[in-house]
């Protein structure tokens, strides 16, 4: 029988020797590898964690000790061993297991992460709670995959350090985000890391403490806090013990009785401690190891070699920003290219490789990207940010006071738009409509194709003034970029189709349902007009009110949430003077699942639309 097959219950671990919690940790590898290679998951940074995970719940008692997971796709581990062995196939998938922490879904997920740099801050408030209330249990976070680049983990560290909590903070160093870490801070991690001096200086340290005559064996039993601090002053860690912490590295992530042991200690000090892990993401699984930002997050692939499983062909609408945006920059040398740590995720590898001058990664600091990105306009660039929807929520003070205010040409792409499927609820792009439309001086469009995003990317470089691109993530089709770019009139919308009575208009990839809709009405005998809107802001106001004064209802259709959405923007615009039907998100966070199961369960379908449409009263359908 398996070590693994005994577990229930992290508990379960208590009763494993070292030598068996590493045959274990090999067996929740194997357990991860077969599931993802069938699935698709965030592969790498799980297989990375597998020891320390084995390691942290053999040592502490969850739930009464709590663990946080910063960048919430470390954690497949840690699903394997708390209760959910058996229904660990169904990760990601519809009604299935979250790819990330959920509170919902057990009590050892204290936190539901999914975006980085928030443990310390979740931690320090669970430990101070614990205070006030007169509770216990002890409390880990654990940062990975770029995490600590995040500015609000320093803020956290900050005041950790004042309140003196007594926090453990592991620093999971693998080097890597998606691709390698950037910044000041992994050089110095990296030193840390790699200058062999620092290990010997710390055993001469120790050693040299034990043989102060009369006093040196006793200070050496005082305890590692004593030691920790005493080498902090001379060695690698001072950035940490200046911000109130002890510092404990730099340890092997791989070593289940240096992990266990290190934890201990921490734990033991009563004190904030930072204890630097060093980890091979994609460990045990050489494709991985070799290619980590491939199997970052991956879809299915084949267990022997690492190929993925064919997916559909065509270009996705990221890989046609990403060719638009080299096409333009090799004629306007203003243009820039800034991204958070997504280089490959946003389609920017080529305009790296072709224009390293004018591209940055700032690593994961969305607040810093839009204000770097202001002071590049401010200067006479033209800077293009490449983010996804979810994450852009993160810089929102910064669009409107940093951009927004002083009108600034700073170009977002904002990738993910809608839903995204498998990684669920803290990934899916359901807001952005709603919280760019507030802010003045923003333009907003949403391509309803390849070619329309291109065209709107030439466009944007001709306003003066912020402007935000928003579109789906994947839905590869075949795509032809046109011989010119040609720019869009900023405010005006297309009509596809003209008709009477009943007009469809769609934004985005609701211009897609709008038209099957419009299709299943015209199977009835019905001829609805449809059109592309195109812009959110400025909307086509000469076009909605000749449609409201022309037409019997209006349909509006986007893949946003509904509340302050494109067809919010539409109702203002024309008031009562027509009925409008929305269709879009509901006022709920979307679970995580396939993206068309997803739509179909929201009653987001052309089947729907063309029912609300309908003339006859007995064909509407409830807007869900």
């Amino acid at each position: 029988m398996r070590y693994l097959d005994k577990i229930s219950d992290p508990a379960d671990l208590q009763q494993f020797s070292e030598r068996e919690l590493t045959l274990l940790a090999g067996e929740v590898r194997e357990a991860i590898l077969a599931c993802v290679s069938e699935v698709g998951g965030h592969l790498a940074a799980s297989l990375g964690t597998v020891e320390l995970t084995v390691a942290l719940h053999s040592v502490l008692q969850s739930p009464r000790d709590k663990i946080v997971w910063d960048v919430g796709h470390q954690c497949y581990a840690h699903k394997l061993l708390t209760g959910r062995r058996d229904s660990f196939g169904t990760i990601r998938q519809y009604g299935g297991l979250s790819g990330f922490p959920s509170r919902g879904e057990s009590v050892h997920d204290v936190v539901g992460t999914g975006h980085a740099s928030t443990s310390i801050s979740y931690g320090l408030g669970l430990v101070e709670a614990a205070k006030l209330t007169r509770g216990g249990g002890n409390v880990v976070c654990v940062l990975g995959d770029g995490a600590l680049t995040g500015g609000v983990a320093f803020e956290a560290m900050n005041q950790a350090g004042h309140l003196h909590t007594p926090l453990v903070v592991i620093i999971n160093d693998n080097e890597m985000s998606i691709r390698a870490n950037v910044g000041a801070l992994q050089l110095y991690l990296n030193r840390i890391r790699l200058d062999p001096t620092l290990t010997r200086l710390r055993e001469d340290l120790e050693r040299g403490v034990a043989r102060i005559p009369a006093i040196g064996q006793q200070a050496y039993r005082l305890g590692k806090d004593v030691k920790e601090s005493m080498k902090a002053l001379l060695v690698p860690g001072m950035l940490f013990e200046e911000l109130g912490f002890a510092y404990i590295g730099v340890v092997d992530g791989h070593d289940m009785h240096a992990l266990r042991e290190s934890v201990r200690q921490a734990i033991d000090t009563r004190r904030p401690v930072v204890v630097h892990v060093k980890t091979v993401k994609g460990k045990g699984y050489e494709p991985a190891e070799a290619r980590p930002d491939a199997f970052h997050g991956t879809g299915p692939f084949h267990l022997g070699n690492g190929v993925r499983k064919a997916a559909a062909g065509g270009t996705t609408f990221t890989e046609a920003f990403g060719q638009a945006l080299v096409r333009l920059a090799e004629t306007d040398p203003r243009i820039v290219a800034v991204t958070a740590a997504m280089t490959q995720g946003t389609g920017l590898e080529e305009f790296e490789r072709r224009f390293p001058e004018r591209f940055y990664d700032v690593g994961i600091a969305e607040e810093h990207a839009a204000v770097f990105a202001a002071g590049l306009a401010i200067g006479g660039m033209r800077p293009v940010v490449a983010v996804y929807s979810t994450f852009l929520q993160r810089a929102y003070d910064m669009l409107v006071q940093d951009i927004g205010l002083q009108r600034l040409p700073v170009i977002f792409a904002v990738d993910r738009a809608g839903l995204v499927g498998d990684d669920g609820p803290t990934h899916h792009g359901a807001f952005d409509l709603s919280f760019l439309r507030v802010i003045p001086n923003l333009t907003i469009m949403a391509p309803s194709s390849q070619a329309e995003l291109q065209r709107m990317l030439r466009t944007a470089l001709d306003i003066d003034g912020p402007v935000a691109i928003r579109y789906p993530r994947g839905m590869a089709a075949p795509f032809a970029a046109p011989a010119e770019l040609e720019p869009l009139a900023v405010g005006e919308a297309r009509v596809l189709e003209e008709g009477r009575d009943v007009a469809l208009i769609g934004i985005g990839t609701g211009v897609g349902i709008a038209r099957e809709a419009a299709a299943l009405l015209q199977d009835r005998g019905e001829q609805p007009t449809v059109v592309d809107a195109r812009f959110v802001k400025p909307l086509d106001a000469a076009l909605l009110e000749r449609l409201a004064a022309t037409h019997r209802r209006l349909v509006t259709v986007e893949e946003n949430a509904l509340a302050g959405g494109f067809g919010s923007a539409v109702l203002e615009q024309v008031g009562t003077s027509v009925p409008v039907v929305r269709f879009g998100l509901p006022d709920a966070f979307v679970p995580h699942g396939d993206r068309t199961l997803l739509l179909e369960d929201l009653g987001l379908t052309p089947r729907a639309v063309a029912a609300a449409a309908a003339l006859h009263p007995a064909a509407l359908t409830r807007v869900k």
